[in-house]
């Protein structure tokens, strides 16, 4: 299911990924193994997706804050800070936790995006 959703992901059905979700909850569980494929359109439209059931959804999206933040240990500094950003959209505390936890990464960039993330979560009204 998971090469399914990022080769459609990849091809822009982005619009029928983001029924699928709505339809089968269970499929949330997917979305950071979708930010950490190697292709950028498909972690764009990972983005897109993630924005659109924080929009629609915010309750269950919550629920990939764990799959996500094991990201900011990939050894892929774009993943690393795709990962941070993503935390950042969610706009849940609870992912807070975990961006300090990684605020000393060795590469500057995804410092940066941790840091905005961190400042977004905490000026933030969701929680």
């Amino acid at each position: 299911m998971l090469k399914l959703i990022a080769d459609h992901m990849e091809n822009g059905f982005l619009d029928n990924i983001i029924d699928m979700f709505k339809h089968d909850k269970s499929l949330y569980s997917l979305i950071g193994d979708l930010l950490a494929d190697e292709r950028s359109r498909v972690r764009i439209g990972v983005v897109a997706l993630v924005e659109t059931l924080q929009e629609e959804d915010s309750e269950h999206i919550i629920e990939t804050i764990p799959n996500i933040a094991k990201l900011l240990k990939d050894k892929n500094p774009t993943i690393r800070g795709d990962a941070a950003y993503l935390l950042g959209i969610i706009g849940h505390n609870s992912a807070i936790a975990y961006l300090n936890d990684a605020v000393f990464d060795h590469n500057e960039l995804v410092r940066n995006t941790i840091l905005e993330a961190i400042e977004e979560l905490e000026n933030s009204k969701i929680f």
